[in-house]
């Protein structure tokens, strides 16, 4: 980690050496090279680079598609960080095609969805971890080992069958998971699913074969007229120690109507200006069941790499031709 910050902080500077908000793509050779967009950035890195997204807005179209194992790497979504040129923002949707098993993209904004897979192709073992993001549509059931890890999902994600791992993450709802992991979520509404008899269902977990364990879920289970709601809908899971409205599985922590509000610090919605610790009633929960259990949630959602915290960049060189640079950075978590 020592020789990748040292490396990345050395591309800092060389970025506003040559231009302000170039992006930087660093080889698995440890080669770099500068992009002036997105798309550019993808289409020039070699398999297995790391693409180095500063503070600031990146545009991507539908057209460009993920043909090779990547890591974007950007400095964060949340506006409280003390990166001078703010939050990585990503407008529109990134898509993992097949040749990108092994990718990643950690510490975005992205304004639209990330999807995984292409008709029956399998895509394995993508990393999504501290993005604020619509949602995840993983394509097949041929994808193995989608990890999910520590994000805000703003709407459902579907997991197209997939063994996908699911892991303290704020989200919508989980839809079509098989065979995986859901552990430590919090999971705020329900996946829609068509159903013949029901005509649509609601549920906040829909999986297969899966170990559902340490989540809070809210949906009730009741069938309205032509609805039907749960909390956890499938067959063959394992399903122990989730706090939900209702009796669902073993050793339930049954929270009954309790408002949001009340449960946690402060709940604003599936963002990060919510606090979803517990609140001083409820705080022995905290490490047993929501983000804050098992392996735990990085509150500052930060990438483990240097940004900058303050910049002074001359606008013209000094009398031997040279432009003064003066750089401070600070290593995130």
């Amino acid at each position: 980690m020592k020789k990748l910050l040292l490396t990345f902080a050395f591309v800092i500077v060389a970025t506003f050496a040559a231009m302000a908000q170039q992006i930087s793509v660093v080889s698995s050779g440890g080669s770099t090279s500068l992009y002036r967009t997105l798309q550019e950035a993808i289409e020039g890195a070699d398999p297995g680079s790391v693409i180095y997204l500063p503070g600031g807005g990146f545009s991507i179209a539908d057209s460009v598609k993920i043909n090779k194992k990547l890591t974007i790497i950007g400095i964060g979504h949340k506006s409280n960080n003390d990166n001078v040129d703010g939050i990585t923002t990503i407008s529109g949707n990134l898509f993992f095609n097949e040749g990108s098993s092994g990718s990643a993209v950690i510490g975005c904004y992205i304004t639209g969805n990330v999807y995984i897979g292409d008709e029956d192709v399998a895509v394995n073992e993508v990393l999504i971890r501290y993005c604020n993001l619509n949602s995840v549509q993983v394509k097949n059931s041929n994808c193995n080992e989608i990890n999910v890890n520590q994000n805000y999902v703003r709407n459902s994600s579907n997991f197209g069958e997939s063994n996908a791992i699911v892991k303290n993450n704020v989200l919508h709802s989980i839809g079509r998971v098989n065979g995986g992991f859901i552990i430590s979520n919090i999971i705020f509404n329900g996946f829609n699913n068509y159903n013949e008899m029901y005509h649509y269902e609601y549920s906040g977990i829909y999986a297969n074969s899966t170990i559902i364990k340490y989540n809070i879920i809210p949906c009730k289970n009741e069938s309205p007229g032509a609805y039907y709601y749960a909390t956890i809908r499938g067959n063959n899971n394992t399903i122990d120690t989730n706090m939900c409205r209702t009796e669902t599985g073993d050793n339930p922590i049954n929270i009954g109507d309790l408002a949001w509000e009340d449960l946690f610090k402060k709940y604003c919605g599936i963002s990060p200006t919510s606090d979803f610790h517990f609140s001083d009633d409820y705080a022995q929960y905290e490490h047993i069941v929501g983000i804050y259990s098992g392996t735990g949630f990085n509150d500052n959602q930060l990438a483990p790499v240097p940004y900058i915290v303050a910049k002074d960049v001359k606008e013209q060189t000094d009398a031997s031709g040279k432009l003064n640079v003066k750089i401070r950075v600070k290593a995130g978590q």
